[in-house]
């Protein structure tokens, strides 16, 4: 695993950023061959889009060979509705880059049959080789995606009822209203997220904290799903000083010497 530590969550943001469109360009991908994105909505990628939209604006990056799978999605919300990761996507990132629309995959939280929808998500991801770089968040609970405390950490993209913490957390997207914010989504697994072939994991905070101590120094478990990118080849966390407040003194010296070899 490889973490990287920043002062903070604009630093995070700008380090990140720069990675995608290092990873993009890299790729040299074409139509034929495009680099798949895995994306996440919510608070954490806010600062990211920002980036990725002024490298693409400076003309630094491009998204025209790039296609995306989004994370995860509200069970029951129209695509227009503007608390929907659809609606959150769009403004936030692909209505101000030059993505093709054909390229963009969201799960459709209206479908009538989400076991169908859900393995129909499964195949397209396999069709396209797989994800090659996978950008997530985590939740205070250390849940990735929508897979809360407790999930397979084997599981596919699935229907998931979500937790009350996690409801509580997404409520401020709602004006506040808990009452507002849909009980279940439809998200990938755990198992669909280590498939990618790099995995980045931001988390900024002293919320996020105990979140990253379990993810870099506790047990693989599934009471923290976050700590299943123990088993991945090619896992990188990136996190602002306050989210590294229950670390020992120890680990956060070792990351920060290794990163500062590499300067």
């Amino acid at each position: 695993m490889r973490v990287i530590i920043k002062d903070n969550a604009n630093d995070c943001s700008s380090w990140v950023a720069g990675y995608i469109a290092y990873r993009i360009k890299k790729a040299k991908p074409t139509a034929k061959h495009p680099f798949v994105l895995g994306l996440p909505a919510g608070s954490t990628p806010l600062g990211i889009y920002q980036e990725l939209i002024k490298l693409y604006q400076n003309k630094k990056t491009s998204f025209e060979h790039v296609v995306t799978f989004n994370m995860d999605e509200y069970v029951g919300l129209s695509p227009r509705d503007p608390h929907s990761y659809h609606h959150f996507m769009y403004e936030n990132l692909f209505n101000h880059i030059d993505i093709n629309p054909k390229n963009i995959h969201i799960l459709n939280g209206q479908t009538k049959d989400y076991a169908k929808e859900c393995e129909n998500y499964e195949k397209n991801i396999t069709t396209y080789g797989g994800i090659d770089l996978m950008l997530g968040g985590v939740g205070r609970d250390g849940h990735i995606a929508f897979n809360e405390p407790f999930s397979s950490l084997g599981s596919r993209t699935r229907i998931k009822t979500l937790a009350p913490s996690t409801i509580k957390d997404n409520s401020h997207f709602f004006g506040g209203d808990i009452s507002q914010v849909p009980t279940q989504a439809l998200t990938m697994g755990v198992g669909t997220i280590l498939d990618s072939k790099e995995i980045i994991i931001m988390a900024t905070g002293a919320a996020k904290a105990e979140a990253i101590h379990q993810a870099i120094e506790g047990c693989i478990n599934h009471m923290w799903t976050i700590t299943a990118l123990q088993m991945h080849q090619h896992g990188i966390i990136v996190c602002d000083e306050e989210a590294t407040q229950k670390l020992s003194p120890s680990t956060v010296e070792y990351f920060k010497s290794i990163e500062n070899q590499g300067n």
